[in-house]
Protein backbone atom coordinates (compact mmCIF):
# COMPACT_ATOMS: atom_id res chain seq x y z
CA UNK A 1 0.00 0.00 0.00
CA UNK A 2 2.40 2.86 0.85
CA UNK A 3 4.16 2.11 -2.77
CA UNK A 4 0.98 3.47 -4.34
CA UNK A 5 2.07 7.25 -2.88
CA UNK A 6 -1.13 7.43 -0.81
CA UNK A 7 -0.49 8.77 3.00
CA UNK A 8 -2.54 5.86 4.92
CA UNK A 9 -4.18 6.56 7.99
CA UNK A 10 -6.15 3.73 9.95
CA UNK A 11 -10.29 3.93 9.54
CA UNK A 12 -11.08 1.45 11.85
CA UNK A 13 -12.57 0.85 15.38
CA UNK A 14 -9.54 -0.62 16.25
CA UNK A 15 -8.10 2.52 17.04
CA UNK A 16 -4.35 2.01 17.84
CA UNK A 17 -4.78 -1.00 18.68
CA UNK A 18 -4.46 -1.42 14.87
CA UNK A 19 -0.72 -0.05 15.01
CA UNK A 20 -0.10 -2.87 17.42
CA UNK A 21 -1.67 -5.64 16.20
CA UNK A 22 -2.29 -5.26 12.35
CA UNK A 23 0.59 -3.25 11.13
CA UNK A 24 3.56 -5.09 11.92
CA UNK A 25 1.27 -8.46 10.76
CA UNK A 26 1.11 -6.13 7.14
CA UNK A 27 4.43 -4.69 7.24
CA UNK A 28 2.81 -1.07 7.39
CA UNK A 29 4.39 1.77 9.90
CA UNK A 30 2.91 2.79 12.64
CA UNK A 31 -0.03 5.59 11.20
CA UNK A 32 -2.03 8.39 12.06
CA UNK A 33 -5.95 7.02 13.27
CA UNK A 34 -9.05 8.51 12.63
CA UNK A 35 -11.02 9.75 15.66
CA UNK A 36 -13.97 8.57 16.07
CA UNK A 37 -16.84 11.17 17.69
CA UNK A 38 -18.98 9.95 20.45
CA UNK A 39 -21.90 8.63 19.23
CA UNK A 40 -25.35 11.33 18.20
CA UNK A 41 -28.22 12.13 17.27
CA UNK A 42 -26.53 12.96 13.92
CA UNK A 43 -25.37 9.57 13.91
CA UNK A 44 -28.03 7.92 14.06
CA UNK A 45 -29.98 9.90 11.32
CA UNK A 46 -26.85 8.45 8.88
CA UNK A 47 -27.46 5.24 9.88
CA UNK A 48 -31.26 5.34 9.60
CA UNK A 49 -30.67 6.56 6.32
CA UNK A 50 -27.96 3.70 5.15
CA UNK A 51 -25.08 5.56 5.65
CA UNK A 52 -21.90 4.20 7.39
CA UNK A 53 -21.45 5.87 11.10
CA UNK A 54 -17.94 6.59 9.25
CA UNK A 55 -18.55 8.16 6.40
CA UNK A 56 -19.17 12.32 7.87
CA UNK A 57 -15.56 11.14 10.31
CA UNK A 58 -13.81 9.88 7.17
CA UNK A 59 -14.84 13.29 4.76
CA UNK A 60 -14.14 15.01 7.86
CA UNK A 61 -10.58 14.09 7.98
CA UNK A 62 -9.87 14.30 4.61
CA UNK A 63 -10.97 18.02 5.02
CA UNK A 64 -10.93 18.32 0.88
CA UNK A 65 -7.95 16.28 -0.25
CA UNK A 66 -8.24 12.99 -2.35
CA UNK A 67 -8.67 10.22 -0.38
CA UNK A 68 -9.74 6.78 -1.29
CA UNK A 69 -11.65 4.23 1.69
CA UNK A 70 -11.56 0.64 1.66
CA UNK A 71 -13.88 -1.38 3.98
CA UNK A 72 -16.34 -3.96 3.57
CA UNK A 73 -19.59 -2.26 4.52
CA UNK A 74 -19.27 0.57 2.34
CA UNK A 75 -23.19 1.01 0.69
CA UNK A 76 -24.20 3.77 -2.03
CA UNK A 77 -25.57 5.55 0.35
CA UNK A 78 -22.47 6.45 1.04
CA UNK A 79 -20.74 7.10 -1.86
CA UNK A 80 -23.89 9.27 -2.65
CA UNK A 81 -22.84 11.73 0.79
CA UNK A 82 -19.73 11.69 -0.18
CA UNK A 83 -20.13 13.11 -3.47
CA UNK A 84 -22.72 15.81 -2.52
CA UNK A 85 -20.77 16.70 0.83
CA UNK A 86 -16.60 16.33 -0.16
CA UNK A 87 -15.12 18.93 -2.35
CA UNK A 88 -12.37 16.49 -3.57
CA UNK A 89 -12.19 13.22 -5.29
CA UNK A 90 -13.15 10.33 -3.39
CA UNK A 91 -12.74 6.59 -3.99
CA UNK A 92 -15.01 4.77 -1.96
CA UNK A 93 -14.12 0.84 -2.88
CA UNK A 94 -16.00 -2.20 -1.06
CA UNK A 95 -14.21 -5.14 -0.52
CA UNK A 96 -15.48 -8.89 0.79
CA UNK A 97 -14.76 -9.28 4.72
CA UNK A 98 -13.91 -12.88 4.13
CA UNK A 99 -11.36 -12.11 1.47
CA UNK A 100 -9.23 -8.88 1.85
CA UNK A 101 -7.49 -6.99 -0.15
CA UNK A 102 -6.69 -8.91 -3.17
CA UNK A 103 -4.46 -8.40 -6.56
CA UNK A 104 -7.58 -6.79 -8.03
CA UNK A 105 -8.02 -4.13 -5.44
CA UNK A 106 -4.92 -3.05 -5.16
CA UNK A 107 -5.42 -2.63 -9.57
CA UNK A 108 -8.44 -0.44 -8.60
CA UNK A 109 -6.70 1.60 -6.22
CA UNK A 110 -3.63 2.32 -8.58
CA UNK A 111 -6.17 3.37 -11.36
CA UNK A 112 -7.56 5.77 -9.00
CA UNK A 113 -4.54 7.04 -8.31
CA UNK A 114 -3.58 7.48 -11.74
CA UNK A 115 -6.14 9.37 -12.98
CA UNK A 116 -5.46 11.82 -10.90
CA UNK A 117 -2.40 12.06 -12.38
CA UNK A 118 -0.35 10.43 -9.43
Amino acid sequence: MTVLGYELVWATTWGEDANECVAPRLGLPRLPVVPWPEPSEEEERDIRAGRHWKTRPIVAWAAGRAFAWVDDEITGADREWVAAHHEGPALLHRVDARVGLGAEDFAVLTGWVRSLGG
